[in-house]
């Protein structure tokens, strides 16, 4: 299956990135592709395109197992609706953008499966039934009852603020 990932319609929304330069947020989600791509997006060739001519500080190509593509002079959705056509396998798409999604629905000669954007934000984890869900805490080092620990500091810390 190829995975197609409108890139900036990921990166803009994601509470994790949107705050950061472009070339930031291409790098977060390159980087969260590299490390957790297949556990996000299933096997299969992983392309994330993005707007534009190339990347302040690089161009289109290959990193870690995921390839990146900018639209040049086009829109990034006629990049993905290119890619689509040219494919004779199934299209994974990852994008909230419902005209896109429709527009490669009709491309996709093999077939398109659409996944929201919010299945590759930061915070998502795909379960073994596909939905996306959150880290529990305790996999990424916070201790059992941490959330209580740092309602507590708040309190400890903030209550006096005014």
């Amino acid at each position: 299956m190829l995975s197609l990932v409108d890139g900036y319609n990921v990166t803009k929304a994601d509470p994790a990135t949107r705050n950061l330069s472009l070339e930031e947020q291409r790098g977060a989600l390159l980087d969260r592709l590299r490390v957790r791509g297949q556990d996000l997006l299933g096997t299969g060739r992983i392309v994330v395109v993005f707007d534009g001519p190339t990347g302040a500080a690089g161009s289109a190509g290959r990193e870690g197992g995921v390839e990146i593509r900018f639209s040049r002079e086009g829109s990034a959705d006629d990049t993905i609706v290119e890619l689509a056509q040219s494919v004779a396998e199934k299209v994974l798409l990852v994008t909230s953008d419902s005209e896109l999604a429709e527009r490669v629905r009709v491309h996709a000669s093999a077939g398109c499966e659409v996944r929201p954007r919010e299945s590759l934000f930061e915070a998502a984890r795909r379960t073994k039934s596909g939905r996306a869900r959150r880290y529990p805490a305790g996999s990424v080092g916070i201790p059992a009852g941490g959330n209580s620990i740092t309602a507590e500091l708040k309190k400890l810390w903030l209550d006096n603020e005014e």
